[in-house]
């Protein structure tokens, strides 16, 4: 923390200039005397000239000083205030603290003080600044989610996560932690260096003996002149994990260190994402790593699901996060959410709970509050801290180097200590055992002597029997004493035989109390003496031995991490590539409308509500005057889509890059604003490719060989080609186009359907005609005539099935469906005709799989002046299911539903095919075929941009040769432009999004509950209520003849 008292801070340049400005006053004064001579000796010669004053002294550069004086105050500030000492990891500031807490004794088994108490003590001894920086100090030290191990604990209000501060020192009380003290361990066995304070009175440690690497443990922030650091914290069973590693290798690579140290450990947790950064950051002391915060999910007997934020994200406000989420739903950048609030108690620091609506996508409101909340932040690593007193950027095996260091340092002075204590105890006893085998002696000088100073000398310069100290005694290597000081004479001790007194031995006998002469006395001395040796011994195996030292280190260590060792708060997470576009969007089932003036969009399914058959539908988009929708499409938000346009190009693009909006009769966006496309080109037709069949791609297995496109052109013609050959432009999805088809004359695109290498193709001509025939295709048995334009030949229709009852049929049942017969022997014959065509469908020649440039074969074979109107494709193990249907739509809202069964098959492509409807339909233009289930809903769309949403259950099932219904109400000049299937599975979907949609708007407009906590709650519910009114009031305005849907016209057959 970074002091911001500065009134009364000395600049150092004073202090470093003084002896220089006192020479260069002296020289000064010399050149003044000696010009003030010379000028008496020229205005005695009359010489007034050379009377001018000349000076001699030294120069001093102003800008040189203002230099210097920066300099000066730079460091200062960067010594004495903002940076972290790499050995004890705290600033000076930090360390007074605690050394004042350690000298008042207010340890973490004592009671409390006041914090006001040990400011003002720290202020009056230490550090000469104001309150506020010191408290605040204590504050962030007594802070669990500002420290990863608090040194200080505090009673009462500290601050909290919300960013609220702590109450004033007068109401605050402290004390020293537990670990706290491990950093002031043996401070007092002149383990670290003193200076002076700022008036001499006192004296302050320059760095604390701390036994764990503080540095990482809690990290440091603090802001200097020119230069500022941001340390993170660590797991202390890491850091110490990874410093015994060192100490037992100190080769140890990066990577092998960060086996023992992944990453930062947050008092707040939260989730780190693994990245690189984290290990740049560890080699060269910059780098960031990303947070996220902690959630899980939680669903009530309602089905409502609500996110619960457990964790957030280091130096983060909870408060904060609550009011960029209320700001972020107010302003509608993120949707979903219905309310949030903050349940954080005692019991759960931190507790954020966000309700969402029955719709939403959990993934993806989430992936939106970690892109645009702080939720997910991120912590930048600048690691710069003091070593020898100088600023450097420094590694993470940099820091610990120094750390070993230190701690080597720290064990040799105290071992010194130790040693020299111990030495002196033992001395002292050998005068003691001395004293005893010679105390009748002893008793007579001291008797005898005339006073204490007369008894010392008598005692020392008389020499002692010294064979029972001699056999307790032992020597090094040297044949020196082991217990003998440093600095006492060499004519004391034990002296070929007889022992001399040193003064403090003799002070010590004269001091001896007449109980220690007892025999139980003596041998507590001599046993006292034994164990000093021991410990000297050890002593020195400690400062002689790098191995004993190491392990010293080692132990000291790992009792630390025994201790306090506490399981990691932050994990880790794998976030391949971050956040993509994908993240953010909900999978939902969707609708791609393209018009003819190219203007193509994506809305939610649900936003279009089933209705009766034979209603006009509601209002799809505001076209333009002769514009209407050519071509839709229903899949999910986060498929492809291949775009084809009128010369054969295909252009390909995700789903939510296309634009969209709530609004149904919004138009959309010009196409070519998504692609790059010629003046002349337009798209045509688009086909959803799944994420499955994508990745199927990627993994390149056999079963993605046997996904094919399908093309239908207006001519009749077909193209078959692998999706493979797009493998590469799937992966791109980019504005750049490629050659798909290609179309000559007139001819134009119509349809575009995937297959998988056995499906059935039925090509519906726009005169009611119909051709089925398999894709299947021997490529090793193939007749090569049969590939391309031999089978566009213009004979006749002569293959054997033509003739078959479902021909014959054509001619002869033109008076609509046969109501004598049940349907269950309808069925029975539906099956008589596809049982004769099963056993061939795979023996003519199908449709060969062709290149990218490649043209089309015959499909069908039109009749003069019919187009194709469209294609369906049926998968090879739904062909017998009878319960798979067709639904035809003409141009006049008329069409019928049928089941496939029914429509027989051909051995080979290129004939006329079957008639699907009456003679008397036969006029209407068919404009549109798909195929659909029992429990599927279809929609129909209209030049004038309407569509209607209807079920296919609404439907009768009707015979091949049938007339058709009333499908949709047409007004004057709206003509029927195409039809859409609506898969069972996603109108399960959709109709329960549509249910919660309508459920969460009785919900606010019943007022159960507000939408949330936060003040912009109540505009947030007031503007989703309005537009939804907005959309429904559309929806009724539009459909003003649904009342008619069941007018008697709609039953009436064509």
């Amino acid at each position: 923390m970074v002091d911001k008292n500065h009134d009364d801070e000395q600049l150092t340049a004073d202090k470093l200039n003084e002896q220089e400005q006192q020479e260069a006053s002296q020289e000064t004064l010399d050149g003044a005397q000696s010009s003030a001579d010379t000028d008496k000796g020229d205005m005695g010669n009359g010489d007034y000239q050379s009377s001018a004053v000349v000076s001699d002294g030294p120069t001093v550069k102003l800008e040189d000083e203002l230099k210097q004086s920066f300099i000066d105050y730079a460091m200062s500030v960067i010594v004495d205030r903002a940076l972290p000492d790499v050995r004890d990891g705290l600033k000076p500031v930090h360390r007074r603290v605690l050394y004042d807490m350690y000298d008042l004794k207010i340890w973490h088994n004592g009671p409390t003080k006041k914090s006001a108490r040990v400011v003002g003590d720290v202020i009056g001894r230490f550090h000469p600044h104001g309150d506020a920086a010191v408290y605040e100090t204590i504050v962030r030290m007594a802070q669990w989610f500002s420290m990863r191990a608090p040194l200080i604990f505090g009673q009462g209000n500290f601050g909290n996560l919300d960013g609220d501060g702590a109450a004033a020192m007068r109401y605050t009380e402290v004390r020293m932690t537990k670990i706290a003290e491990q950093m002031l361990a043996d401070i007092d066995k002149e383990t670290v260096n003193r200076y002076p304070n700022y008036d001499g009175n006192e004296m302050i440690p320059e760095v604390l003996p701390t036994r764990y690497p503080n540095l990482l443990v809690n990290g440091s922030s603090g802001i200097a002149v020119g230069m500022a650091t941001n340390i993170p914290p660590h797991n202390l069973a890491e850091i110490i994990d990874g410093t015994v590693a060192m100490l037992d290798n100190p080769e140890i690579t990066l990577d092998e260190l960060m086996d023992y140290i992944p990453g930062p450990d947050f008092p707040t947790g939260g989730l780190i994402i693994r990245s690189p950064e984290i290990r740049r950051a560890y080699e060269t002391g910059r780098g960031r790593c990303l947070i996220r915060s902690r959630t899980h999910t939680e669903t009530d007997k309602q089905g409502r699901t609500t996110i619960y934020v457990d964790e957030i994200p280091y130096m983060v406000n909870k408060s904060t996060i609550v009011k960029e989420i209320a700001e972020l739903v107010r302003d509608k950048k993120i949707e979903g959410i219905a309310e949030v609030n903050d349940l954080s108690d005692k019991d759960n620091l931190v507790r954020i709970a966000i309700d969402l609506k029955r719709d939403a996508y959990e993934e993806a409101v989430l992936n939106n509050l970690f892109q645009h909340t702080s939720m997910q932040s991120s912590f930048s690593f600048n690691v710069i801290a003091l070593v020898d007193n100088r600023p450097k950027q420094l590694s993470l095996i940099e820091i610990l180097k120094e750390f070993i260091k230190f701690r080597r340092e720290v064990v040799t002075r105290r071992t010194v200590y130790l040693l020299r204590q111990d030495r002196r105890k033992a001395f002292l006893d050998e005068g003691l055992i001395v004293a005893k085998s010679n105390i009748q002696r002893i008793i007579d000088i001291v008797t005898s002597a005339a006073n204490a100073e007369d008894a010392r000398n008598k005692l020392m310069s008389e020499t002692w029997d010294g064979a029972l100290v001699s056999s307790v005694m032992e020597y090094d290597e040297n044949g020196v004493n082991i217990c003998l000081p440093i600095g006492i004479e060499d004519n004391r001790g034990l002296i070929d035989g007889r022992y001399h007194l040193s003064e403090d031995q003799a002070k010590a006998i004269l001091s001896l109390q007449l109980h220690r002469l007892t025999h139980l006395a003596t041998e507590e001395i001599q046993k006292d003496y034994q164990q000093l040796k021991e410990n000297i011994k050890g002593y020195l195996e400690i400062l002689n031995s790098t191995a004993r030292m190491n392990e010293v280190i080692r132990e000291e260590l790992l009792e630390v991490r025994n201790t306090y060792r506490d399981p990691r708060r932050s994990d880790f997470i794998i976030v391949d590539g971050m956040f993509s576009k994908a993240d953010l969007i909900n999978r939902q089932a969707v609708l791609i409308t393209l018009s003819q003036e190219g203007y193509i969009k994506y809305q939610d399914l649900s936003l279009y509500e089933a209705m009766n058959r034979g209603t006009m539908g509601n209002s799809a988009a505001k076209l333009k005057e002769e514009d209407f929708i050519v071509t839709s499409t229903v899949c999910n938000s986060h498929d492809s889509v291949m775009c084809f346009t009128n010369l054969g190009r295909c252009f390909i693009t995700k789903v939510y890059d296309l634009p969209t909006s709530n609004n149904k009769s919004w138009r959309g966006r010009p196409v070519q604003n998504l692609f790059d496309l010629p003046e002349g080109e337009s798209v045509r037709r688009i086909l959803p490719i799944t994420e499955d069949q994508i990745e199927m791609l990627k993994a390149g297995n056999a079963a993605s060989e046997q996904i094919f496109i399908v093309f239908a052109t207006a001519n009749g013609g077909v193209k078959r080609i692998a999706l493979s050959q797009f493998k590469n432009h799937l992966n791109r999805c980019n504005s750049t186009g490629i050659k798909a088809i290609n179309l000559t004359g007139d001819d134009e695109l119509v349809s575009v359907e995937i297959t998988h290498g056995e499906d059935d193709i039925l090509l519906f001509a726009n005169n009611g005609r119909m051709m089925r025939f398999c894709e299947y295709v021997d490529v090793a048995g193939a007749d090569s005539s049969t590939d391309d334009n031999a089978a566009e030949d213009n004979s006749t229709d002569n293959d054997a099935l033509t003739q078959d009852t479902a021909s014959a049929s054509d001619d002869a049942d033109e008076s609509g469906d046969d109501d004598n017969i049940s349907d269950a022997e309808r069925i029975a014959r539906e099956r008589e005709v596809l049982a004769r065509y099963l056993p061939v469908r795979k023996s003519g020649g199908g449709v060969r799989p062709r290149g990218r440039a490649s043209g089309t074969n015959k499909g069908i074979k039109l009749m003069d002046g019919a187009k194709l109107a469209a294609m369906i494709v049926v998968p090879v193990e739904r062909i017998e299911d009878e319960k798979l249907n067709y639904l035809i739509i003409t141009e006049s809202g008329i069409g019928k539903r049928g089941r496939l069964i029914s429509l027989p098959g051909k051995v080979r492509r290129g004939g006329m095919g079957n008639w699907v409807c009456s003679a008397a339909a036969r006029s209407e233009r068919v404009v549109g075929v798909i195929t659909a289930d029992e429990s599927s809903d279809y929609l129909i769309f209209s030049n004038t941009g309407s569509v209607l949403r209807s079920r296919v259950s609404d439907l009768t099932v009707r015979s091949r040769s049938a007339g058709y219904l009333k499908l949709k109400r047409c007004t004057e000049g709206e003509l029927i432009v195409g039809m859409q299937e609506i898969p069972p599975a996603v109108v399960a979907e959709i109709n329960e999004s549509a249910e919660a949609r309508a459920a969460e708007k009785r919900r606010v407009e019943n007022g159960e509950d507000a939408v949330l906590t936060d003040p912009l709650a109540n505009a947030t519910a007031q503007d989703e209520t309005n537009a939804q009114a907005i959309d429904t009031a559309v929806d009724s305005n539009e459909d003003n003849g649904a009342s008619d849907a069941t007018d008697a016209q709609n039953n009436t057959d064509i």
